[in-house]
């Protein structure tokens, strides 16, 4: 600071003044902070937390039939594999746990399958009374796949209401059917609560005992149909159903509803076409069956193969050529915001989309008259890839840790990354590094697809300019 000195012009001299600024103290209201978490680490880190606390109460001794302590690794397997709604178990599910374990495992089953997120905040909104922020919404839509912000408690609300429909009607159903079959009428209605809930969520958990799934019901239409039909429809999600039935007009109908029905009718008709040629005569599968009964069985395991994880006939005689056909539909699964895993079958209805469009010579992926953002189906093909990249790696591991054949390794990693636990029957007999190898694939199978498309939807941005072409060659 600089003042003036002297009374005449002449006379005048410069002193400089040195003034120490003040300090100044940015309002607490100012003040930066840190962004919030992306909405692909709460999801994840949501899911560990319901992990290991459903892992610590399958540890207690109440959870056990027998009253004794549950080692950590086979309580985490069983908690992983319930959470992630994949069906493998390391122990019987129905004479190893004591009915407060199974009740647990019920519980995470429908956590995992409902959406972690979906549920804790449908249970804030409805039970707290407090009201849904944009952050809230934000993650919700993450997990849920809902395209309008504004609608997201409403959607919410409606699959929770269309999640107790179905396991209602789903457990009327299945007691009456167990009923019929010459159950009490406690031990049917357990079961039929169980397999109700464990089928539309696609879990696949069962209490039979001895690992035999629904292998006394392969001459019961009506228990595997009811079954079929509860996981097909947790399969397809509330989305793609709630879509079909309010329009009811194929031409009124959205352009994913479209794919996703086609696409999944295609799946259930070839695997059951392919299933039934090849297994017909096998002794140890359909062959012992009555023709009808065979058709049906056959149609049941087509659908459960895409992430189900119920079995009506031992799924380790199956022919090696069947368990490749199975691997490939596990690895399809279910509709994107559904209960089922895999890579979905949006995505792999979107790589077909890009194939035929390329093959027609079209500049864009196109169907049913409209045209699919490029980005699109790059997302779609980073999921493919890397999910493939996954399942080999968990193979490999597998392979290198655990005897019996090749198709049984590749099977048992195929299963445990698209979340549908089918087995040849290897899975209790896995090494420990085995294990872990599950686990994560569980984990990754359930929630890798969704975090990888967050990451990729977060990380987009607009360009002011275009980098200049040059091709490559290709094949």
């Amino acid at each position: 600071m600089t003042k003036r000195t002297g009374s005449r012009p002449g006379d005048q001299r410069i002193r400089v003044e040195l003034v120490k600024p003040r300090a100044y103290r940015v309002p607490a209201r100012t003040r930066v902070r840190r962004p919030p978490p992306s909405p692909a680490i709460v999801l994840v880190a949501g899911f560990l937390v319901v992990i290991a606390v459903g892992a610590v109460v399958l540890m207690l001794p109440l959870a056990s039939a027998a009253g004794t302590w549950t080692t950590p690794a086979v309580a985490l397997f069983t908690s992983t594999s319930a959470v992630c709604v994949t069906g493998l178990v390391v122990v019987d599910t129905g004479t190893y746990w004591s009915p407060f374990g199974q009740s647990v495992i019920l519980a995470l089953i429908q956590i995992g399958g409902f959406g972690f997120m979906t549920g804790s905040t449908l249970l804030l909104f409805l039970l707290v009374g407090r009201r849904t922020g944009l952050r809230d919404r934000i993650l919700v839509q993450a997990s849920t796949g809902v395209p309008d912000l504004g609608s997201v408690t409403a959607v919410v609300r409606r699959v929770a209401v269309f999640t107790v429909a179905a396991e209602v009607v789903g457990t009327i159903t299945l007691t009456a059917g167990f009923l019929l079959g010459g159950d009490d009428p406690l031990r049917a209605a357990t079961s039929g609560l169980f397999h109700a809930i464990s089928a539309f969520n696609n879990a696949g958990f069962d209490i039979m005992g001895d690992f035999r799934s629904l292998s006394d019901y392969t001459r019961n239409p009506l228990i595997l149909g009811v079954v079929s039909l509860l996981f097909i429809a947790g399969g397809l999600g509330f989305a793609i159903l709630g879509d079909a039935l309010g329009k009811r007009r194929w031409q009124r109908l959205a352009l994913e509803t479209k794919v996703v029905l086609l696409t999944t009718l295609a799946l259930l008709a070839g695997g059951s076409v392919s299933i039934g040629l090849l297994e017909w005569s096998n002794p140890a599968t359909l062959g012992a069956l009555e023709p009808a009964d065979r058709i049906v069985n056959a149609w049941f395991t087509s659908a459960t193969s895409r992430t189900a994880g119920f079995n009506s006939i031992d799924t380790g005689a199956l022919a090696e050529v069947t368990l490749i056909i199975v691997i490939a539909l596990m690895f399809i699964g279910g509709a994107s915001g559904s209960t089922a895993g895999g890579i979905k079958v949006n995505t792999f209805s979107l790589l077909l989309i890009a194939i035929v469009s390329t093959a027609r010579g079209d500049p864009s992926a196109t169907a049913f008259g409209r045209r699919i953002p490029h980005v699109v189906i790059y997302r779609a093909m980073s999921v493919a890839l890397l999910s493939i990249a996954v399942a080999f790696v968990v193979g490999l591991g597998i392979e290198l840790s655990t005897e019996g054949t090749l198709i049984d390794r590749a099977f048992e990693a195929v299963s445990a990354l698209g979340t549908v636990g089918l087995s040849t029957g290897i899975t209790p007999t896995l090494s420990d590094p085995a294990r872990i190898l599950v686990i994560v694939a569980m984990f990754a199978g359930r929630l890798g697809p969704l975090t990888l498309v967050l990451a990729l939807t977060a990380r987009a941005r607009p360009v002011s300019y275009r980098p200049a072409v040059e091709s490559m060659r290709i094949g």
